[in-house]
């Protein structure tokens, strides 16, 4: 006979999304990441909380902190969600490649190759589902740390040797600058001209401020920055405006065009550094993930260049 909180917990779902607020400790930024309304998140909390008899989290300034009922339910519920994991592998492996889910997340420019490289994979494998997330590099990380994934994508990867690495594209930084700006006229720019001009900056947490925050550190240089913003497209359109110069990967630079924009000489860049499928080396490899894996060590570069480009 089911007990009490098997009767009343009701659906996987209400796990998942407990998981997505312990995750992100932030009622609001759970339901962004899981696409519901967050009144559907703080409901399904509730129907949980009072399943469970007692408090599970408490409100600390703006973020939500666990109490020791709920760290031991959010342990429970990543024991059931890995439990329903592996059935699926084992369902997979049964029906070979023809079913099944990939579960990919990628850093913000990543989102400008990605999919060209998920449609080709697809192709070769018409009948699989595809989970795919976005965000940050440190939303990425947590993920990554979470073992959410079978694969994430980073250019700046944490380094743990935990991690299998698979360096499959090149990544190129490079300095932008509206086409009517003074240094937009110069066939070569000084770094020290261009560390003076107002510099936009991306959000903290994020893998392209981390490339450029090493290569200052490098110099021992220091922009002069006059906004913080959390979009590549937002900065492409504030760079375009005239408010300031900024670095970004060139791969945002392809799609929805570089008009207004002009790609600034410096003898300290572009910074180059590489993008990376990543996995967690002890976690079981579904024969998707696999697929996955063997396609991106053997596919064609340099036609996914052409195809982004």
């Amino acid at each position: 006979m089911p007990s009490r909180l098997h009767a009343k917990i009701g659906t996987l779902r209400q796990l998942e999304i407990l998981l997505a607020v312990y995750r992100h400790r932030s009622v609001t930024e759970a339901a962004e990441s899981l696409h519901l309304t967050q009144p559907t998140v703080s409901a399904q909390l509730k129907k949980l909380t009072d399943a469970i008899g007692m408090p599970i989290y408490f409100q600390l300034g703006k973020t939500l902190q666990f109490t020791e009922a709920g760290e031991q339910v959010v342990k429970s519920a990543r024991e059931v969600m890995d439990s329903f994991s592996r059935l699926d592998m084992q369902l997979t492996n049964m029906r070979g490649l023809t079913a099944g889910t990939l579960k990919l997340s990628v850093v913000t420019t990543a989102q400008y190759f990605a999919p060209h490289l998920i449609a080709d994979f697809c192709r070769l494998y018409p009948h699989i589902d595809v989970h795919f997330t976005v965000g940050n590099r440190q939303q990425i990380v947590d993920r990554m740390e979470q073992g959410e994934d079978d694969f994430c994508i980073f250019s700046h990867p944490p380094q743990h040797e935990g991690y299998q690495l698979v360096e499959f594209l090149p990544n190129r930084l490079v300095a932008i600058a509206p086409t009517n700006h003074p240094l937009s006229q110069q066939s070569k720019v000084s770094w020290k001209e261009f560390c003076q001009a107002p510099f936009l900056m991306r959000e903290r947490g994020s893998g392209t401020r981390h490339a450029i925050e090493e290569h200052l550190k490098q110099r021992s240089s220091q922009p002069n920055v006059r906004m913080t913003i959390e979009s590549n497209e937002a900065i492409k359109h504030s760079v375009m405006s005239g408010l300031g110069v900024s670095i970004l990967s060139e791969h945002t630079l392809t799609f929805g065009g570089q008009s207004g924009l002009s790609v600034l000489q410096i003898d300290q860049l572009p910074i180059v550094t590489n993008w990376y499928l990543v996995r967690i080396k002890n976690k079981p490899v579904t024969p998707i993930a696999d697929a996955l894996l063997t396609f991106v060590k053997q596919m064609d570069r340099q036609a996914l260049l052409a195809d982004i480009e």
